[in-house]
């Protein structure tokens, strides 16, 4: 078992794992794959599925103990009990960007901790993209399948802020209300970008903050947000609050948040 204090060791069992359950993200990716509707009228395909029973099996290995939201079997209505410590998993995040063929899709393992992400690794197999978080945050290059290596990873942090900003938006679901923070709070430059790529922009410095006013869930932000924390950045809600997770009365259905990098809100 591993222990859940050694925040790296944690990213970096999760890294491992996503890339494991790449190989059958794109065998579908690169098939004439099926694209379902799930009960919420959200799209669904086997590599959601597939790669969803490749990481919960793997998390079993040496998080037994720790229970996982994950979603597709939430979908499915196993609703595990989560107080303290749990774990998200979100096997396809950017399922239409997935469907769109645009590459801008992620795998999603994050580790919750008194409602605050604590590690996570997002990867992006299609573009052979990982970031990993825990107490410091690394990216690289990895394709999928492939061992994850800490030494052929680079260091990464936030940017400071400079005379310019930068925004980046949902390249699905921009609406007026990101708009208009973004023009308050002076942003130049606005860049788009699908899933948890989006938290991953800033901390890697590409972006300055990344805006969010319509509905996602907390597999969707879980990872993203474990890695933008571990690399000096952090995530509020638009008032300042801290932005937390174990959301049971809204059925881990998250509210808007802004996630920052080096900008003081």
């Amino acid at each position: 078992m591993i222990d859940i204090q050694n925040r790296d060791t944690v990213a970096f069992e999760f890294a491992r794992i996503c890339s494991l359950a790449s190989e059958v993200i794109m065998e579908v990716y690169n098939s004439g794959f099926e694209v379902r509707g799930k009960d919420d009228k959200s799209p669904v395909t086997d590599a959601d599925e597939r790669a969803e029973k490749i990481i919960l099996a793997e998390l079993k290995k040496n998080f037994a103990d720790i229970p996982v939201l994950a979603e597709e079997s939430f979908s499915a209505g196993i609703r595990p009990q989560v107080d303290g410590v749990f774990i998200l998993v979100d096997p396809v995040d950017g399922t239409k960007e997935f469907i769109n063929k645009n590459g801008e899709f992620t795998v999603n393992i994050a580790l919750i901790e008194n409602r605050v992400p604590v590690a996570g690794c997002v990867y992006a197999p299609a573009i052979e993209k990982i970031y990993v978080g825990g107490q410091s945050a690394w990216t690289g290059d990895l394709s999928p399948g492939a061992e994850v290596d800490k030494g052929n990873l680079s260091d990464m942090r936030i940017r400071e802020a400079g005379e310019t900003l930068t925004a980046v938006m949902s390249r699905s679901h921009a609406d007026e209300k990101t708009l208009n923070f973004a023009e308050k709070l002076g942003v130049t430059e606005r860049v788009s970008a699908g899933s948890s790529l989006k938290f991953c922009l800033v901390a890697e410095g590409s972006a300055d903050v990344y805006p969010r006013f319509g509905p996602t869930m907390e597999w969707d932000t879980g990872a993203g947000h474990a890695v933008l924390a571990a690399a000096g950045g952090r995530v509020t809600t638009p008032e300042g609050d801290a932005f937390l997770y174990a959301k049971q009365d809204t059925g881990y259905l998250n509210g808007a948040f802004i996630a920052w990098g080096g900008i003081q809100s």
